[in-house]
């Protein structure tokens, strides 16, 4: 059993070392995990939006106080813009998938940890599901410079998500009916909404790239949102990439 255990172990190292040298590039070896990569392809490569709303990106959001630093340190909301931006220059489908709370919601008999925060705080509330009465500037509201590549008439808004994951809204059902099966995803925030958006899009057969910087998390004493959802992009998704590397791809792609 030790000489199994050894030779596994020796498979494994050989394995990353020969993946490190085929990479080129001593920045990806960095971690010592095999680096896949994601070719942006026109047609069948879609970008997604989780979470793009006051109450995350602005600072009069419920929970800016929490996330606020690390938007500005990031960069976030001039990074989802510029990829939205691109993404329509491009003409690549995009996907926006939004985090409501109805009245109904309320009733819930019980909750996880920041659920109950979201609850109580008001966070992405809406009085009704079937109208928009009192939604524009709201928290649960699109961040204003936002509007124009949400409101196009080709950004595909999905039916919202209620926890953190898209188990529960469409978006799986609205890419497939357009073909696509590859998604660049970023928005809010790192460690919850979009961290899970991407645990489901892999299991669902999807390849799926995280854009660092166009995304932030909580930050409190003892607990970074951030510095945890990036190790777990960089052990699950097939890349990780910054915005301006990112979009010149989705540039490139097109031409």
């Amino acid at each position: 059993m030790k000489r199994a255990r050894s030779s596994f172990k020796n498979t494994i190292s050989q394995l990353v070392l020969v993946t490190a040298i085929g990479l080129g590039s001593a920045a990806k070896a960095e971690d010592g995990l095999p680096h896949p990569g994601f070719e942006i392809t026109a047609g069948n490569t879609a970008l997604l939006v989780t979470d793009p709303q006051n109450d995350f990106l602005s600072p009069d959001g419920v929970a800016w106080g929490v996330v606020g630093a690390n938007v500005v340190a990031n960069g976030t909301v001039e990074h989802i813009d510029a990829l939205f931006a691109t993404a329509t220059q491009t003409g690549m489908p995009v996907f926006v998938s939004p985090h409501y709370y109805f009245p109904h919601d309320h009733g819930w008999q019980f909750e996880g940890t920041l659920e109950l925060l979201m609850h109580s705080i008001g966070m992405f509330d809406r009085p009704s599901s079937l109208s928009t009465e009192g939604f524009d500037g709201s928290g649960a509201d699109w961040l204003a410079q936002y509007k124009p590549y949400i409101y196009n008439g080709k950004t595909v808004v999905t039916s919202p998500h209620k926890v953190y994951g898209p188990e529960t809204n469409d978006l799986v059902l609205q890419m497939r009916k357009q073909g696509i099966d590859k998604v660049i995803i970023a928005g809010m925030s790192a460690n919850l909404c979009t961290e899970s958006h991407m645990r489901e899009l892999q299991e669902q057969g999807f390849e799926v790239m995280v854009v660092t910087d166009a995304t932030a998390a909580a930050q409190l004493p003892g607990l970074d949102g951030y510095a945890a959802a990036m190790v777990n992009f960089r052990m699950i998704a097939s890349d990780v990439a910054d915005t301006a590397t990112v979009t010149a791809d989705m540039l490139a792609a097109a031409e």
